[in-house]
C-alpha cells in the first residue's frame, strides 16, 4: 500500500496536469485509444518476459505519434479509433494466450492492481514522471499558447509541428505510468475528468491544473483506501469518485447559469 499511494501521488499529479492540456487540445479521444493500446503493449511486455510498464511504454509511444495523424481530422477521427482500437484489443488478447498467464494477471494489466505495484515500479515511475514534468516546464508557454489559441500560434510562426509530437509524447508516458494504478482500460478517466471538472470552477491554465491535481488526488487517495478496507477493485472507486466530482461540476455550473 506505501508502494501504491506513492505511485498514486505520481500518478495523480501528471494525469492532472497532462489533462489540461489533453481538454484544451481536444484529444480525449486519443487518451481512450491509448488505453487500448496500452494493454496491448502491457501484454506484448508479459509475452517478451519484460515489465508490463516497459511493453506499454513502447506500444503507446510508437502508436501516439501515429495515431494522432489518423486522428487529426475530424471526417475520419471516428473510423480512426475503431480501428486502432479493435486492432490493438486483438493483439492483447492474442499475447496474453500466447504468454499463457493466469485470468487474475490479466485482470491487473486491464483494470489496474493495487498489490502489483513494487518499490522498482515506483522507483522506474518517479524517473518517468520526473522527465514529463521536466518537460513541461520547458515547453509550458509555448504548449499553452498552441493548445488554447492554436490559430494565434501559426501566425506566430510557432513550431507548432514538434510542440504536437513532444506532446504526444508526453501523452504516452502519462498513459503508462496511469495504467499501473487504474488499468489500461480505464486510463482516460484521470486524465480527462478531473481536469474537465476544474474548467468549471477556475479559468486559467496554472489554477486549472491546480484543481484538476487536487480532484486526481481526491480520487486516487480515496480510491486506494477503500479499494484496502473493501478488497474492490481500484479503479471502480477512482471512476465513480472522478465521476462524482465532474458531475457535481456540471452541477454548479448549472446552477450558475
Amino acid at each position: 500500500m506505501q508502494n501504491a499511494y506513492m505511485a498514486g501521488t505520481l500518478i495523480a499529479i501528471i494525469s492532472g496536469i497532462m489533462g489540461v492540456f489533453v481538454i484544451a487540445r481536444n484529444m480525449s479521444f486519443l487518451t481512450h485509444t491509448l488505453s487500448e493500446i496500452g494493454f496491448a503493449g502491457a501484454a506484448f511486455g508479459i509475452f517478451m518476459g519484460w515489465q508490463p510498464l516497459n511493453g506499454m511504454l513502447l506500444f503507446t509511444t510508437i502508436s501516439s505519434i501515429g495515431v494522432g495523424e489518423l486522428g487529426a481530422k475530424s471526417s475520419r477521427r471516428e473510423n480512426a479509433i475503431s480501428a486502432v482500437s479493435a486492432l490493438a484489443i486483438g493483439l492483447g488478447i492474442l499475447f496474453l494466450s500466447l504468454a499463457d498467464t493466469n485470468a487474475s494477471y490479466a485482470t491487473g494489466i486491464l483494470f489496474g492492481s493495487v498489490i502489483g505495484i513494487s518499490r522498482a515500479n515506483v522507483i522506474q515511475m518517479m524517473a518517468l514522471s520526473a522527465g514529463v514534468l521536466l518537460t513541461l516546464v520547458v515547453i509550458y508557454r509555448f504548449l499553452k499558447f498552441d493548445s488554447f489559441d492554436p490559430i494565434g500560434a501559426r501566425v506566430e510562426g510557432l513550431w507548432t509541428r514538434t510542440l504536437s509530437v513532444i506532446f504526444l509524447i508526453l501523452l504516452a508516458f502519462s498513459v503508462s505510468v496511469a495504467a499501473q494504478i487504474v488499468g489500461s482500460l480505464l486510463i482516460f478517466i484521470l486524465l480527462t475528468l478531473p481536469a474537465a471538472a476544474a474548467k468549471y470552477f477556475v479559468h486559467t491554465v496554472g489554477k486549472m491544473a491546480g484543481l484538476a491535481v487536487i480532484f486526481a488526488l481526491v480520487g486516487v487517495w480515496t480510491g486506494l483506501y477503500l479499494s484496502y478496507v473493501t478488497n474492490w477493485p481500484v479503479s471502480f472507486f477512482i471512476a465513480a469518485i472522478e465521476a462524482g466530482i465532474y458531475f457535481i461540476a456540471l452541477a454548479v455550473d448549472w446552477a450558475k447559469n
